[in-house]
């Protein structure tokens, strides 16, 4: 219906709690093929990323009374949308194995086949490095890099100072660049996904 179309996403939000269908629609139309993308990019396998994309639609239908009013519906889905992914990538463990067997041999392996890891399980290792940071750290680091706010709009959403922000993110930054460090392609990687702080 065309009159949802101009509904802002919190208005959506309070109707798709109140179980309007039309809402749910407006909402999936809205962001479906964006969660899709991010989560493609990420996986690099479309029919996953499509099943991750709807198990995550279905969820927010069956589950909207625990969609808090005050978070944006675009952040909630994307951070929904990225932990579906990391459980994704801890259960397909021979896909960890085969990472963390890179990891632990890779200063003994040639710069060429460092090369030839390709883009998606760079972006893996990043995703899964990020993961590990402490949550509230995480937290920050994700808001910046992954939603590109800036330190003041994430000290407004946190309730920190924005120096605590952007602490914060330099010690995310210094961890994630000690961690993912072997790797040789990963300054390319680096520059695209990490801006600079």
């Amino acid at each position: 219906m065309d009159t949802y179309k101009v509904l802002s996403d919190s208005e959506l939000v309070s109707l798709l709690k109140k179980r309007d269908r039309e809402a749910f629609a407006e909402i999936y139309d809205r962001y479906s093929m964006m969660i899709y993308y991010k989560v493609n990019q990420m996986l690099r396998e479309e029919d996953i990323a499509k099943d991750i994309v709807q198990d995550l639609f279905t969820a927010i239908w069956e589950k909207s009374d625990l969609i808090r009013n005050h978070v944006g519906i675009s952040s909630y889905l994307y951070v929904a949308a990225r932990n579906r992914v990391l459980n994704y990538i801890q259960k397909a463990k021979t896909k960890s194995d085969y990472l963390t067997e890179i990891g632990r041999y890779s200063l003994q392996v040639s710069d060429e086949t460092l090369e030839k890891i390709d883009e998606r399980d760079l972006m893996l290792l990043i995703t899964s490095e990020i993961a590990k940071l402490p949550a509230k750290m995480r937290e920050v680091f994700e808001l910046s890099r992954l939603e590109d706010l800036s330190h003041r709009e994430i000290a407004e959403r946190l309730n920190l100072s924005e120096s605590t922000v952007k602490k914060q993110v330099q010690n995310a930054l210094k961890i994630l660049k000690v961690r993912l460090s072997r790797y040789n392609s990963l300054g390319i990687m680096l520059l695209i996904f990490l801006r600079g702080s």
